[in-house]
């Protein structure tokens, strides 16, 4: 499907000069730079070079200190403290980090996963029903929460206090659980409101090491842990985020937690990990216990020690992903064949599938390559405990939350945000679901949104590219939403040689200006232009630029996002 270039908007050019001049950098890079919205040195300098120190006071957050009190309560008491968190990597990252933290502190501690498949998404009625067996008096929920309203009251008749951690929005309504800790929520002044679950863990751990005066080192030896949250959950990478992923990352490669150091070791890639090496090679396998078996596997291998079984732990973890894939690939298949073989499906401008027999914990992967495909606000559906359930995804700018809700007199829950959302709903409705949501996205979605868009920061020349002007580029990230790579655009390049197919549908390709050196490039899925481009005849590329490492040697290489040839 041809992409549509978009080039960001035009900045105020006595603005980038001065960035440019300020700085000394390029100033196709202080364009993007204001362009991000950073419009001073000063702004500049906070962004090139990320501080520890700049990570807000957490007692900012509402109800900080009550949970801090809580906590300190229950560990003076002996009390028992269970751990609870969602099953998804944000989540287990978080178990993780809290259990790790408070178990420094106290032995009377747990963690508790609910089971995908038996207890569904947030807290559980099985979850407090098994903390009140034995014993818990405190529960710590990470990443959910924020909308269990009768489940907090249900713990609160069983005389269980509970901490919520989420970092979701909120509904009408907070449950009545001891603290309630959510940037999101109306009344709560924190001034970063995009943390992760993990993150929201952390910034109690770090009030709690506060207010008590134990070493830094107490929290932040989990900043990796943080960092896989944020990379994972995509998650804007600004502010208060960037700060935590950019020393996670560097943690992440130079002293992992033990769990992940094993899970990189069996994954085949054991270093230089950027966000998207994560969001690729550890987030998906970390999921794929959740959803082939139980997160409960995962959690265990993040906590590993070194001295523990953490190889062991890891290449399980890795089969269940590969088992993960096989059910990925062949509910893909089957999908695309049902949208193929039918007129009606292919010439709709939604996708609404239903198999009874996929496997409920990979149609959210499915979804979003249906998505990819056809581009197209999508909802993969399938049988689980006796009703249906489903996974959504959405396209670039249009509010797929806002479209279920149209829908929700056909749904028993639904819940997610803008591009993605899960729901429940009985089998009967299934049909007249496909019906509606084809009816309210129709009605308000334009051919525009249902093209996919290359959103260009830059129009440059291959000769600005040199060393310096990568250094400055590199430190630009951790790059992730909010903050992406930045896409440049050259007109009127040339073949420097024939391009060659390499893979299964990938170019590799090498191009000059008049006034450049050659600059190697790799086009993934775009092998259809190796016939198309033609010696001595200009066309224009958009592309990132990256470091490309092998066997030591590192040289620049274009990523190259699309080609047009310039009729």
């Amino acid at each position: 499907m041809e992409k549509r270039w978009v080039k960001a908007s035009d900045c105020n050019d006595d603005t980038v000069n001065k960035i440019a001049e300020e700085l000394n950098i390029d100033r196709s890079l202080a364009q993007i730079l204001v362009q991000r919205n950073i419009c001073s040195f000063d702004e500049a300098k906070d962004f090139f070079r990320p501080n520890l120190d700049h990570l807000h006071n957490p007692f900012l957050m509402k109800d900080m200190d009550v949970a801090v009190a809580r906590i300190e309560v229950a560990i003076d008491n002996q009390e028992k403290i269970l751990i609870y968190g969602d099953y998804d990597v944000d989540g287990t990252t978080s178990v993780a980090l809290a259990y790790s933290f408070f178990s420094q502190l106290t032995s009377n501690i747990e963690y508790y996963i609910p089971d995908r498949y038996l207890e569904g998404y947030g807290i559980s009625t099985a979850g407090i029903d098994y903390a009140k067996e034995k014993g818990f008096t405190l529960i710590i929920a990470l990443d959910c929460g924020i909308k269990s309203i009768d489940k907090i009251d249900y713990a609160n008749d069983l005389g269980i206090d509970f901490i919520i951690c989420d970092h979701h929005l909120p509904g009408d309504e907070l449950p009545k659980a001891l603290a309630v800790l959510d940037p999101k929520r109306s009344d709560c002044e924190y001034p970063f409101k995009e943390l992760a679950g993990c993150g929201i863990g952390f910034k109690l751990a770090q009030a709690y090491a506060q207010q008590y005066e134990l070493p830094q080192e107490t929290y932040l030896q989990y900043l990796d842990l943080v960092m896989v949250s944020i990379a994972a959950d995509i998650v804007p990478v600004v502010g208060e985020n960037r700060i935590l992923a950019y020393y996670g990352l560097q943690k992440l490669n130079s002293n992992p937690c033990e769990g992940l150091r094993a899970l990189m070791e069996v994954s085949g890639k054991t270093e230089n990990y950027t966000i998207t090496d994560v969001v690729f090679t550890l987030g998906p396998r970390i999921n794929a216990a959740g959803r082939i078996d139980h997160a409960k596997h995962a959690v265990a291998m993040l906590l590993c020690q070194a001295d523990g079984n953490s190889l062991e732990q890891s290449e399980s973890i890795n089969l269940k992903n590969t088992e993960r894939k096989t059910y990925d690939q062949d509910i893909t298949r089957e999908a695309l064949a049902l949208i193929g073989d039918s007129e009606i499906l292919i010439n709709r401008k939604t996708t609404v599938v239903f198999n009874e027999n996929w496997h409920k914990g990979v149609i959210g992967i499915v979804a979003s390559r249906l998505t990819e495909k056809y581009y197209r606000p999508t909802i993969v559906l399938t049988k689980s405990n006796g009703h249906v359930a489903g996974s959504c995804r959405s396209v670039v700018g249009f509010d797929l939350y806002e479209a279920l809700s149209g829908c929700s007199d056909l749904l028993d829950q639904y819940g997610g945000h803008k591009f993605a959302a899960g729901l429940t709903m009985q089998e009967s409705n299934v049909a007249a679901l496909a019906d509606k949501f084809e009816e309210i996205v129709s009605a308000s979605i334009t051919d525009e949104l249902l093209t996919p868009m290359i959103k260009i920061d830059a129009e440059i020349e291959l000769a600005q590219i040199d060393g310096k002007f990568y250094r400055v580029l590199a430190q630009m990230g951790p790059f992730g939403p909010e903050n992406m790579a930045p896409i440049f655009v050259t007109h009127n390049v040339y073949l420097a040689q024939y391009p060659t197919v390499v893979g299964a549908n990938h170019l590799k390709i090498n191009i000059k200006q008049q006034n450049s050196s050659i600059f190697e490039g790799i086009a993934f899925g775009l092998a259809e232009f190796e016939k198309l481009l033609q010696p001595n005849v200009p066309f224009s590329v958009c592309y990132t630029l990256e470091e490309n490492v092998w066997r030591d040697k590192k040289r620049l290489q274009l990523n190259i996002k699309g080609i047009k040839t310039i009729e």
